[in-house]
């Protein structure tokens, strides 16, 4: 898709939003019952799709993504209306006689940009509160993930005009072209340098972002933790989608009093959950494409592996890999893993550990296993990152009564729910003002009577 047909779906959209059709409420949830009837319709094609681009099973990709989306979907048919209200405030005395009132109101053609790692999930969900909102949206799915990106066009193009809703597909000549462009506003999931590049394109225009990006989120394992519990949520979150999930457990920082221990229990569980061979496993996933592959497998170190390490170039597929004995100094703490492999630190003291990761870039998400519930409060308290868990991983971003988002270098901005509504929401403040009283202390000339009634109304 070139230039000018990008300006002319922007241009097109404009002009329909302007028409007010997007406003009325009814209008918004006859557009979510047609999304959601089209994607049960189209289930099987979806993890299809899913299975050709990240090798997920029909299990994982309902459980993480579609079912997600219909969840999303659900929550916003029985919410949309009271979100959607005008919500009266108190007014001042000094405006006597008058009504104040906050106003929803969507932004106008909203930008959805998403990522190759959850393809659905990642296009469909802020679409849902873009939709709910009542803007009109133009999305962009990732060229990392084709077969995702062609059932998403099929499913949108089946129940939208792309005067409402329209899918751009294609790479970085697409992207760039769609930044020139001036929306209302630009929700981007992603890399931290594309979306450092998205906000410069955005500030072109001062056009409001919502960033959700990444970083290594740490896994505190406390010593009082329950260290069988504590490896087998680990090894879920930390190798689901083979760790190419933003929130994933980037690395384990333990106390050192526990360390061996749980590293015993963490090969337990990957023997467990993914047999003595995963990448013989039909369910197993792979790595988007060669070009990650290449990044992961460069960042282990054979002589600290303890647990697997093996790789297969022909199917992308990596095992899930357990590196023990490493430092903040090696190179794979030096970025973001975004694959199956788990390395292992320790700390002698909490302290030391809250220090280490406070003198690092705020992460997306945080985790820590413990049985202490006043450790609990400590971490939770003085470390900044955008959401986690405690004694579990990955799953606060599965509800809608939350919101999720990063915080710092992780991102800005959160959505799911009604965080979702209101990311996708100008709140107008107005004040309602009666026609038959008009004080008239406000007005010039200003008169001495007049000034003990002023410090009055507004002490």
């Amino acid at each position: 898709m070139n230039e000018q047909e990008i300006k002319n779906i922007v241009t097109g959209q404009r002009r329909y939003f302007y028409t007010g059709a997007t406003l009325d409420v009814d209008a918004r949830i006859q557009a979510l019952k047609k999304l959601k009837a089209s994607i049960l319709k189209h289930e099987n094609d979806i993890h299809e799709a899913l299975k050709k681009d990240l090798g997920k099973s029909g299990f994982e990709s309902y459980m993480c993504e579609t079912g997600l989306v219909l969840s999303e979907i659900t929550y916003m048919l029985k919410h949309v209306r009271s979100f959607a209200r005008e919500k009266t405030v108190l007014t001042p005395l000094a405006q006597f006689h008058s009504r104040s009132y906050r106003k929803p109101s969507p932004y106008g053609v909203v930008l959805i940009m998403s990522p190759w790692n959850y393809p659905f999930l990642l296009t469909l969900d802020p679409l849902v509160d873009a939709i709910a909102a009542g803007n009109t949206v133009v999305l962009k799915p990732s060229a990392y993930s084709p077969y995702t990106s062609t059932i998403v066009s099929k499913i949108i193009k089946e129940c939208f005009d792309e005067k409402y809703i329209c899918v751009v597909t294609g790479g970085r000549t697409e992207n760039t072209c769609l930044l020139k462009e001036n929306f209302d506003y630009i929700f981007f999931t992603g890399s931290k340098a594309v979306g450092r590049e998205v906000m410069r394109q955005a500030a072109d225009h001062l056009t409001p972002v919502t960033l959700e990006l990444g970083g290594k989120s740490p896994c505190i394992v406390e010593k009082s933790a329950d260290l069988k519990l504590a490896a087998r949520r680990i090894v879920f979150g930390k190798f689901l989608n083979c760790g190419q999930t933003c929130v994933a457990p980037d690395y384990i920082y333990c106390d050192r009093s526990v360390k061996d221990r749980l590293v015993k229990e963490i090969k337990k569980q990957i023997q467990k959950q993914f047999g003595k061979q995963p990448l013989d496993r039909a369910d197993y996933g792979k790595i988007i494409n060669e070009k990650h592959f290449d990044r992961i497998t460069r960042l282990i170190d054979p002589s600290k592996v303890v647990w697997g390490g093996k790789s297969d170039k022909a199917t992308l597929k990596i095992e899930p890999t357990v590196i023990d004995n490493v430092t903040f100094g090696d190179t794979v703490m030096q970025e973001e893993i975004f694959g199956p492999l788990l390395p292992i630190l320790t700390y002698d003291s909490l302290d030391e550990a809250i220090r280490n990761i406070n003198s690092m870039h705020h992460p997306l998400a945080l985790y820590i296993f413990t049985k202490d519930r006043s450790a609990a409060r400590k971490v939770t308290s003085r470390l900044g990152f955008g959401g986690g868990c405690i004694n579990d991983t990955i799953i606060h971003l599965a509800t809608c009564e939350m919101g999720f988002g990063g915080f710092g270098e992780s991102g800005m901005g959160s959505y799911h729910g009604k965080d979702g509504f209101r990311t996708f929401s100008h709140e107008k403040s107005i004040v309602d003002k009666k026609r038959w009283i008009d004080l008239p202390m406000r007005y010039q000339p200003y008169r001495k009577i007049y000034g003990r009634l002023v410090r009055m109304f507004l002490k």
